[in-house]
């Protein structure tokens, strides 16, 4: 079957992750962008070799890592170089997120979920998906959320969310939303119903028929070779 991307944000506080729990336990492919962030400033990669090179040996750890809050130190202060961290890295993860799309096409998958947390900042992955996904909460409760969470006053967990496009707005971006608004069960209910709609989408069918019809041929020809290269 031919598979479809489906891109999935939110905002912070929102409830992404606990969507992202619920999407893998129905078994559905999901490429998290921020795990592959992580994975390609590693020693081994291509992407750390050129950020040492750039930003110098004093970003490093002891044991040779990448220290995160030094770069992210350096990058938040002088928007140039966060330019040029981005042209590093971005190449090398949009790399990745194809190897491991290409991997869940060979396995067969119906579709796959891209969780991407600026996605509808950046702007430039959405021409790439089928559908985009938002999860959404009231800004009341987002801002309740995050205080909690992470043990911050009223203005500092503002400003946070202020340095985000709001919800509100990403909300008029998606092609579906899911309201994280409430409880765990509701959100559940509305991953499954999302979930269900995507798995019996008719999208690309005339593709996926076209393929079959080719795989099929394929087959008998090869069947016919064999038969007569045995006979």
């Amino acid at each position: 079957s031919t598979m479809f991307l489906v891109g999935l944000s939110g905002g912070i506080a929102s409830g992404k992750s606990t969507v992202v729990a619920v999407l893998r336990e129905l078994g559905c492919a999901v490429i998290d962008a921020d795990v592959i962030a992580r994975e390609v400033v590693q020693p081994h990669f291509k992407a750390y070799r050129q950020i040492v090179h750039y930003f110098g040996t004093e970003i490093l750890l002891e044991n040779g890592e990448i220290n995160r809050e030094a770069l992210g130190n350096i990058i938040f202060s002088h928007p140039e170089k966060r330019q040029l961290l981005n042209s590093i890295t971005h190449p090398e993860i949009q790399k990745e997120m194809l190897k491991q799309i290409w991997k869940y096409f060979v396995l067969g998958y119906r579709y796959v979920i891209l969780d991407i947390p600026l996605l509808f900042e950046t702007n430039r992955l959405t021409k790439f998906m089928k559908y985009t996904v938002l999860v959404y909460c009231d800004p009341p409760t987002q801002l309740s959320r995050l205080m909690k969470r992470n043990r911050l006053s009223q203005a500092e967990a503002e400003a946070r969310i202020a340095s985000q496009l709001p919800l509100d707005e990403k909300r008029k971006l998606a092609s579906h939303v899911i309201d994280n608004s409430r409880d765990r069960e509701s959100t559940c209910q509305q991953v499954l119903k999302l979930h269900a709609r995507l798995e019996d989408s008719l999208d690309f069918l005339w593709a996926r028929l076209v393929v079959g019809t080719v795989v099929a041929g394929l087959g008998g020809l090869v069947y016919l070779l064999l038969r007569r290269f045995i006979s």
